[in-house]
């Protein structure tokens, strides 16, 4: 088996259960915070979903691993908006907590 595409599919669970997670907290409280957190985790399963077209050489006119090409931006800002809309959401939802439900 491609180790890009185990890589990939290890990642794809715990990505799975984020995203379930958000969008229960978004059907749950629609909020612009639990909205961030669904966005983010989207765009980290893009993420996922991109190694594994890379592993399994799909659409291969994207040339995905190449430093120059669509795919490797692809991926690129895929991690961007992941890493900066998920936490941010998820500061956002803390914060709008009352101090009586907060366990910290």
């Amino acid at each position: 088996m491609n180790v890009t595409l185990l890589k990939a599919l290890v990642a794809f669970v715990p990505m799975l259960m984020l995203l379930a997670g958000s969008v229960l907290l978004y059907a749950k409280a629609k909020t612009t915070s639990s909205l961030l957190q669904v966005l983010g985790t989207a765009g980290l399963m893009v993420v996922v979903i991109t190694h594994v077209c890379e592993a399994l050489n799909l659409f291969p006119s994207m040339r995905w691993g190449a430093e120059d090409s669509i795919g490797h931006y692809h991926d690129f800002w895929s991690v961007v908006i992941g890493l900066s809309l998920f936490p941010i959401g998820y500061l956002f939802h803390a914060l709008a907590q009352p101090a009586s439900d907060r366990s910290w």
